[in-house]
């Protein structure tokens, strides 16, 4: 009997929320389908059922996790969303360690670039996202408050893939405090 509607998406959601954790811990190259299956507890065959090409697995996970890391940053922060309390757990030696947000802005940053357009687009859209994000507490007039955010997405994302690919721990301590204040210079800390 084949599977309805509904297993079919669930099983498709495994499938993206395996290679969603797979690909942030790993990269694209260090991650192969039978992995990504085997996490999800399903065989190599049932992959193709659901995607036609690792490409395309790549580029839908990288929203779903995306989706993921927020979700945990929501459930972290609660109702107090502020810029604050979001840098503060973004820039976070958890966030680094990856135990707490397995954020794909940071951590995919060097692989995403040797990907195709796919790739490239659905990364475009979790940092359009994040920029949005970051711009929602600003008080300048529309374009300024978008350049800030900007401003402050590259020093947050930067920050953080830098503070993961050193392996100096007290550096990486001060990296991820001096970009907690460079994007929240002029506000409380």
């Amino acid at each position: 009997m084949p599977w309805g509607p509904e297993q079919k998406q669930q099983s498709r959601e495994r499938i993206l929320n395996s290679a969603a954790k797979l690909f942030t811990q790993h990269g694209f190259d260090h991650v192969g389908i039978n992995e990504v299956m085997a996490d999800a507890g399903m065989t190599r065959g049932a992959f193709y059922a659901h995607f036609s090409s690792k490409a395309e697995l790549y580029a839908e996970s990288i929203a779903t996790a995306a989706k993921a890391a927020h979700l945990k940053a929501i459930e972290a922060l609660g109702s107090d969303a502020s810029l604050q309390r979001v840098v503060k757990g973004y820039l976070s030696e958890e966030h680094r360690s990856g135990a707490q947000i397995n954020c794909p802005l940071a951590l995919l940053i060097t692989d995403i670039g040797q990907r195709d357009d796919k790739v490239r687009e659905a990364y475009t859209r979790v940092f359009k996202g994040f920029v949005n994000l970051i711009a929602q507490g600003g008080d300048a007039d529309a374009d300024e408050a978008h350049r800030q955010a900007l401003q402050k997405a590259v020093l947050m994302v930067g920050g953080m893939a830098i503070s993961r690919a050193i392996n100096d721990e007290e550096l990486a301590a001060t990296l991820l405090d001096v970009c907690r204040n460079g994007v929240l210079d002029g506000q409380e800390a």
